[in-house]
This record gives C-alpha cells, sequence and structure tokens, in this order.
C-alpha cells in the first residue's frame, strides 16, 4: 500500500499534474500554480503545455525549496507574453519595520498585454501555513502598483493560496477567511467567490493517517473532518468593477468535478488543495 501511495502521489504527481491540466484546462487563458517544483516547469514546457502557453517562472526561482508560484499565459489571447516581472517592486513594497513571513519564489507578478490591448497585471502567490502573509502580500502589491503610472490603470487578475481558514485557532495567528473578505473589498477587488467568501466553501480537505512518520498529527478516518486541513482556501481576485463573473468551480477529481467531504490528494488527484477555475468577461 505504501508504494502505491509513493508512485501516485510522489514519484507521479508531476505527470498526473500535467495530464489533468492538459486533458481539462488547456483552453483557459489564465492559469496560476503555487508550490511548483523546477521539475515540473521543465516536464510542462516540453509537454503539450508549453506549445500552447508561455510558461513563467520567477526569476529568483528557488530549485532547493521547490516551492515556487509560477504563470502560465495562452499565446493566443497573450501572444508576447510577460512585458516586465514586477515581483520585486513588491516586495520592496513591505514595509520596513515589520517581517513579512514571505520567502523565495512565493510571489510572482508580471504586466502583460492582452491581445484585445488591455494592460494586464497577473499574479501568483502561496502563503504560508496560517495565511499571515495574506493581507500583507495583497496591500504590497496594491501599492506597488499604484504607485507606478504606467502599472495603475492595468487590470488585475491574482489566483492565490490564500491559507484562509473557517474557524481560526487563534485569529490573531491564523488568517480567518470572512476578514480576509474584508480585505480585498477595500481595494476595489472582489473574487471568483464574491466579496463575501462562503466560510464552508472549503478547497482543501486532508488529514494525515498512519502511513507516515509523524504519528503525533495522525487521525483516524472518523476524525479526518475534525483534525484534517478543511478549509475555504484558494481565490482568484480581480477589480470589482472591470470584470463580471460568468461561472465558478472547483475540482478535486481531475474531471472538473468536486465531490464534497472528500479527503484528497487521491490516487487520481495528486494535490492536497482543489483547482479552483471561473469564468469572467468584461
Amino acid at each position: 500500500l505504501k508504494e502505491k501511495l509513493v508512485e501516485s502521489l510522489n514519484k507521479e504527481k508531476i505527470t498526473k499534474t500535467i495530464e489533468i491540466l492538459q486533458n481539462e484546462y488547456i483552453e483557459s487563458d489564465i492559469i496560476t500554480l503555487q508550490e511548483v517544483s523546477s521539475a515540473f516547469i521543465d516536464q510542462a514546457r516540453e509537454s503539450k503545455l508549453g506549445k500552447k502557453f508561455h510558461m513563467i517562472a520567477p526569476k529568483d526561482i528557488d530549485t532547493n525549496r521547490d516551492q515556487n508560484s509560477i504563470i502560465m499565459l495562452q499565446k493566443t489571447s497573450f501572444p508576447d507574453g510577460e512585458s516586465a516581472e514586477v515581483t520585486k517592486e513588491i516586495i520592496k513594497a513591505f514595509p520596513s519595520d515589520e517581517e513579512i513571513p514571505v520567502s523565495k519564489g512565493d510571489i510572482l507578478a508580471v504586466a502583460t498585454m492582452h491581445k484585445d490591448k488591455i494592460p494586464m497585471i497577473i499574479a501568483s502567490f502561496h502563503g504560508d501555513t496560517d495565511g499571515l502573509a495574506t493581507k500583507p502580500v495583497l496591500k504590497a502589491l496594491m501599492k506597488a502598483k499604484e504607485s507606478d503610472p504606467e502599472l495603475a490603470s492595468a487590470k488585475l487578475i491574482f489566483g492565490l493560496d490564500a491559507n484562509t481558514y473557517e474557524e481560526p485557532a487563534n485569529p490573531e495567528k491564523q488568517e480567518d477567511v470572512l476578514d480576509w473578505g474584508k480585505h480585498y473589498q477595500k481595494y476595489g477587488l472582489t473574487s471568483c467567490w464574491g466579496g463575501k467568501p462562503q466560510a464552508s466553501n472549503y478547497t482543501t480537505y486532508n488529514a494525515r493517517t498512519y502511513l507516515q512518520t509523524q504519528l503525533n498529527k495522525a487521525c483516524k478516518k472518523s476524525e479526518k473532518r475534525t483534525k484534517g486541513d478543511v478549509n475555504p482556501k484558494d481565490f482568484i481576485l480581480f477589480d470589482e468593477d472591470s470584470f463580471i463573473v460568468k461561472r465558478t468551480w472547483k475540482d478535486n477529481t481531475g474531471t472538473r468535478k468536486f465531490i464534497e467531504d472528500m479527503a484528497f490528494p487521491t490516487l487520481e488527484f495528486p494535490s492536497d488543495h482543489g483547482i479552483v477555475t471561473t469564468l469572467i468577461q468584461p
């Protein structure tokens, strides 16, 4: 059983992820991914995805942690790819007197031009475990955007693992999802889930079994709901006055379907976060 789990969830993780993206999401205009390895980027560039998308990785990619945020831009929608990476401008906008829990490769933001001559900023971010960097990163992103005349008028689309919680164990040490909703609305942004996210709209549902080394964190099958990570963590943000949501859906099967109350990753779906997709129009 251990060998089968290792084969599906570890050795074949990159292959399975690429297959899902190729089979179900290759017609997307924008894909943002988080916690991506350099090996994934290399293999994706050699796959069908590389022919359809500009594969954009951080210039300061971390090949040791292998937890990088990347952006994929459909070549027909964004013919010229990225015009500039603006990640450094975001980091420079962090308060000098605060330590923001952001690691190398967690943030990627690029300026680009849509085929309809619409300037855009596309961002991808992986939040820390407790979500304490999520608000500061958005604040810094908006500060960097507004302080640059060339970026100020650009439309923003921001895909992120916000690591927000339905019921934080300690509100001062974990980010509350409803409070997060209030925060992004302050910047004139909304999300694929609307201005006020539903706290029980989970995009993670996982727990540790006894087939791993940290037995103190393991739980029984009957306890996976109460002791596992079951939370609304994943968002796509955009300008509220620029786009209308036509449809949003989740996927924890790799077939554009989401099975509620099912733990994942599974042998068929290699991620511990569901895929979030939204169809928006100007």
